[in-house]
């Protein structure tokens, strides 16, 4: 209620809710305490001390009248047999401090003062146990759910990701799950094959780990300065690196994550598909299937449709379907790749290349894919901006209730999707990933409906992740209308954004079809947004105690953060360079 007033009726009703509230305190006393003065002998000269009244009166003076406007009261005359002058306090406004008042410094200013100023002995009656004392504690909490008050930005009331704010941990938890499983799960198995099992599963776990961590630093950041929050990590890292550092440092990774991962969707998804017509057709069918490209704008256009939704929280029961064939597929295929025979000529033995330095880059590539498969951050602090916040009521204690449900069932998907993918093919693995694998050994042996089934699933948490990675660009692109104009982006403008983005994304696709094979070089460019950029905004921000515990370990996942995707790019451009002769541009795979 109190979020929906203008700044400043809001000043109007906290100086009308103070005047009264301290002038009814005030008169209680003067009638219960009519014997306020004491005389109190300091340095051999006899003076008056007021005990209790924040603002006192001399004994000449008549009595305190309620004053007619309570933004401009009426301050007692002055005497000059008075030396004590401490005024009620002035609205917020006239003050030069932080917009937020949770801090209360004119509070503080009043409670200083009168420490200062007042000195007691004998039976004087202390500050701490006065009334007007009482009125600042009573009033403290009031003025702080006051300070919480967000600053809300107009134009966050026309934008998708800010559009609502009626999110919960059941929304938290099926973005985070539509988000944090896709396609790149399916290539997991790929970098066993060159890190082996113990540096496969070490560097998952550790990866993993890794991620929960600045996922919950992200969640905890999104409101870290009173009266603020950070809707969108772009913002976030302008606050703690500055605004031109900021936005040079997570512009292009925010939206290369966002509009690559909906381009390699486009790839998957309609691949998918065609595997999906193949399945079900059968050897026998007569019908003339389509081409790789027309399977792409198919699927293109299902997603535009699903696209027209007009924000975040619209799209949570698509998350929600998302998020249950992420993990109905997953588990599908672990399963039946588990549960076959595996292949006889399989080996486990850790692919190497030509020479010592081809290894070493390899190792590098595979590491970077297993670090793409924990991709997500970028849409952490757009979640949470879709759920309401108060002080009693944060928005970061449902959002971390959501995430700790998602990422749980990620790790119940990913580490048997990795492990059992391995064990089950080995080094047979294609490039393409567990899914082509399990079509390849497997098709001869395992229903039609199963395989159906899962490829089906497969398509369907494609099209509900588009959603939810394009949201940013969305975001973005009508941020740059609204700016300009001052006014919402009408439906048409906002169906040709959609528009307009889906067919960049669909050229980009055709251009490069080996998108997909590019997964190590994706993971290392996503790497700093991931793991290294939250831990050093956590010590620029919140600013832990120098040399601390905490700070060291910021610091330090910082720094091997950023080192580690310098090697992950480095590993992902030599596989482009080695593999470059399988690389065709503008011509898919049929």
């Amino acid at each position: 209620m109190i979020s929906d007033l203008r700044r400043p009726q809001l000043f109007s009703l906290l100086c009308r809710s103070t005047s009264a509230y301290i002038y009814r305190h005030c008169t209680y006393w003067q009638h219960t305490n009519p014997s306020h003065y004491h005389k109190v002998e300091k340095m051999g000269v006899e003076t008056e001390v007021v005990s209790v009244p924040a603002t006192p009166t001399a004994a000449s003076t008549p009595p305190f009248t309620v004053p007619q406007s309570p933004l401009k009261p009426t301050a007692p005359p002055s005497s000059a047999s008075s030396p004590f002058h401490c005024p009620i306090s002035a609205p917020p406004s006239s003050f030069q401090y932080s917009p937020s008042m949770s801090r209360s410094p004119f509070l503080a200013r009043i409670s200083s003062a009168a420490a200062s100023r007042f000195s007691f002995s004998g039976n004087a009656t202390p500050v701490r146990s006065s009334p007007m004392r009482k009125v600042i504690i009573n009033m403290k909490s009031y003025l702080e759910e006051v300070g919480h008050l967000t600053r809300l930005d107009p134009q966050d009331a026309w934008l998708p990701i800010t559009e609502s704010r009626n999110g919960n941990a059941y929304y938290s938890t099926f973005h985070n799950l539509s988000a944090g499983i896709g396609f790149q799960a399916l290539i997991l198995p790929l970098a066993f094959t060159f890190l082996g099992w113990k540096w496969g599963i070490m560097s998952l776990s550790a990866f993993y780990i890794w991620q929960l961590y600045t996922l919950w630093i992200l969640t905890q950041l999104h409101e870290s300065v009173p009266g603020t929050r950070y809707n969108r990590y772009i913002q976030l890292a302008m606050a703690a690196f500055g605004p031109k550092l900021g936005l040079c440092l997570t512009k292009f990774p925010i939206m290369y994550l966002s509009a690559g991962n909906c381009t390699a969707l486009i790839l998957i998804g309609g691949g998918t598909m065609k595997l999906f017509f193949r399945v079900v057709c059968g050897n026998s069918c007569q019908s003339r299937p389509l081409s790789t490209v027309e399977w792409y704008l198919v699927f293109l256009c299902l997603a535009l449709v699903l696209a027209q939704l007009p924000n975040l929280n619209s799209i949570a029961g698509i998350s929600l379907v998302g998020a249950i064939t992420a993990v109905s597929y997953c588990t599908l295929i672990w399963v039946i790749s588990v549960s076959k025979h595996r292949p006889q000529d399989i080996s486990y033995q850790p692919l190497k290349g030509e020479n010592d330095a081809a290894t070493v880059f390899s190792l590098l590539n595979a590491l970077g894919v297993v670090a793409f498969s924990f991709r997500g951050h970028n849409l952490v602090l757009e979640i949470q901006a879709t759920m309401p916040s108060t002080l009693k009521h944060p928005a970061s204690v449902p959002m971390w209730k959501g995430v700790k449900v998602a990422y749980l069932l990620i790790a119940f998907c990913l580490f048997p999707l990795a492990i059992g993918g391995y064990w089950a093919y080995g080094n047979l693995i294609p490039r393409s990933g567990i899914l082509y694998a399990l079509h390849e050994f497997h098709s001869h042996d395992t229903s039609r409906a199963l395989l159906g089934l899962t490829t089906l699933m497969v398509v369907i948490n494609c099209l509900s992740t588009f959603q939810i990675y394009a949201m940013p660009v969305f975001d973005n692109l009508e941020s740059s209308y609204t700016f300009r104009t001052n006014r919402p982006c009408p439906w048409w403008l906002r169906s040709g954004i959609r528009v307009f983005f889906a067919s960049v994304a669909f050229f980009i696709a055709n251009a490069l079809p080996f998108l997909t094979s590019l997964a190590g070089l994706l993971g290392g460019i996503s790497l700093p947004v991931t793991l290294a950029y939250p831990c050093f905004m956590y010590n620029i921000i919140r600013k832990p105690e120098k040399y601390s515990p905490t700070w060291y370990l910021n610091l330090g996942l910082g720094v091997v953060g950023m080192v580690l995707s310098f090697l992950l790019i480095t590993g992902g451009i030599w596989s482009i360079v080695d593999t470059c002769h399988n690389f065709h541009f503008f011509k898919p795979q049929q």
